[in-house]
């Protein structure tokens, strides 16, 4: 009994730390029902630069929460998708399976579906792939917020507009590579010192 004290102490402990660190990003995925610590963690880490993803199609695709096509002559169907990033799969699936529990717009959309002749695996996919989407966008706000403020205030954290004043000169379109290459450097003069006798 004591190990499983020690153990849930320290769980508590990460979990502490980790959302500090969330924080520390400036993200604001915990927002969403259903993501934790870890989820959105694991959401920062597996995707990185969310901009790498053109648009949301993208990173359903990556995520494997894009449905397949699994047609046949009049029917139409579409299977999950076993392909994509497993672990970022997992997590949109428990925030899936938390919002189904709770009253949500996640479980209204699950319900909208079902009544509209979907199975409720059928339905659950769906529910996937649209909180794909919500988590794409969410990402994609946090990046274009975050970007604006730094370009608010600048390199180093100093207010300012940082186009006006670059480290590679005072035009914004300059880079360092079209700005010339100093001369040689002149050769200074050096005096001895007198040697202690």
């Amino acid at each position: 009994m004591a190990d499983l004290e020690r153990i849930y102490q320290r769980k508590k402990a990460a979990d502490k730390e980790l959302t500090s660190l969330l924080a520390a990003t400036g993200t604001t995925l915990l927002e969403l029902p259903g993501i934790g610590p870890t989820g959105a963690a694991r959401l920062l880490v597996e995707a990185g630069d969310i901009t790498r993803f053109p648009d949301k199609a993208h990173f359903a695709s990556w995520n494997g929460t894009a449905p397949i096509d699994a047609s046949s002559g009049d029917q139409v169907r579409h299977r999950l998708s076993r392909a994509g990033n497993r672990q970022i799969n997992r997590v949109l699936h428990t925030m899936a399976r938390v919002q189904l529990r709770n009253p949500s717009s996640g479980r209204d959309y699950y319900e909208r579906k079902k009544a509209g002749g979907k199975a409720p695996m059928e339905a659950m996919r769906c529910v996937r792939r649209r909180l794909s989407d919500i988590v794409y966008q969410q990402m994609l706000n946090d990046t274009v917020r975050t970007t604006a403020a730094q370009s608010r205030t600048g390199p180093g954290g100093q207010q300012g507009n940082d186009s006006d004043s670059s480290a590679t000169g005072s035009h914004p379109n300059t880079g360092s590579s079209d700005k010339p290459l100093p001369g040689p450097a002149e050769q200074q003069p050096t005096t001895q010192l007198p040697t202690a006798s």
